[in-house]
């Protein structure tokens, strides 16, 4: 089996990929930072973001696995005191995986070029600089004509993030859905939004039209990443084809995550 592992620069995570790259060495196993079979993410769900995003191209046959060496993430399983079972999991990896929808964006330039990218967690567009004004499309249908500081598209396991902070539900990951939250929308006479977070199904897509007025102050963050959406005007969103796959050595209940990182009941409180 190859192993690729991303770690971040602090010292706890430093001494995880040690101890696992001589864990690897003494079971034969390949560590291939190129092409690799499963990658290990030593840090949070930052530097798990980082790694999914540097092997996005090989999400066909690439698992992924976190150990957090900080604060829980809902992507890293394992934690620095558990790392002698995570080895011993990994040297007896049997294939198993649990896999979650991906969001597709694409971008129409104004001079027809068109780029598709990728994100695990959700996508903003935001204008810093006053309002943004856009056209909001579901499927081919005018849905509202949206004012305010911008809009989140998140996956269902991104719904725990930013689109939480917004007001947004937690969407469980089974589920093939995305979700569009507005960013302080304004409404008046003029500008009319849904004010609230809005499912779409499978076989549906967004689609945002932006004002080529304000179209220079508009940016894009596709989870940990930033950029002008100068010279864009259309932006379309809808669930990827491809899907993310998590090794998967425990079975760990999503609202068992979600109770953890926002409620953290102890044992005594969650009996009945």
């Amino acid at each position: 089996m190859r192993i690729a592992i991303v770690s971040n620069d602090n010292e706890s995570s430093k001494d995880v990929q040690a101890r696992l790259l001589s864990a690897c060495k003494q079971a034969d196993f390949s560590i291939d930072q190129d092409h690799p079979d499963i990658v290990v993410s030593i840090g949070g769900d930052g530097t798990l973001l980082e790694a999914f995003h540097h092997y996005e191209k090989q999400l066909d046959h690439v698992r992924f696995v976190g150990v957090h060496t900080g604060h829980l993430g809902f992507y890293t399983d394992w934690t620095v005191d558990e790392l002698d079972q995570f080895i011993d999991f990994l040297l007896n990896d049997s294939g198993e995986s649990v896999s979650y929808p991906l969001l597709e964006v694409a971008l129409e330039k104004v001079d027809g070029e068109k780029n598709h990218l990728i994100a695990l967690n959700e996508a903003t567009l935001r204008r810093f600089e006053g309002t943004m004004t856009g056209e909001v499309f579901i499927k081919e249908e005018k849905f509202e004509l949206f004012k305010g500081d911008g809009l989140c598209v998140s996956t269902p396991t991104g719904s725990t993030g930013l689109n939480k902070s917004l007001g947004g539900a937690v969407v469980h990951p089974r589920l093939d859905t995305l979700q569009v939250t507005e960013i302080a929308s304004l409404n008046n006479r003029v500008y009319r939004t849904i004010s609230s977070p809005i499912l779409i199904a499978g076989d549906e897509w967004i689609r945002v039209k932006l004002d080529d007025e304000f179209l220079a102050g508009v940016f894009m963050t596709l989870d940990h990443l930033s950029f002008s959406l100068k010279g864009v005007k259309n932006i379309e969103f809808r669930i990827a084809k491809s899907r993310v796959h998590f090794a998967r050595y425990r079975h760990m209940h999503f609202w068992d995550r979600v109770e953890n990182a926002f409620i953290g009941l102890g044992d005594r409180d969650k009996k009945g």
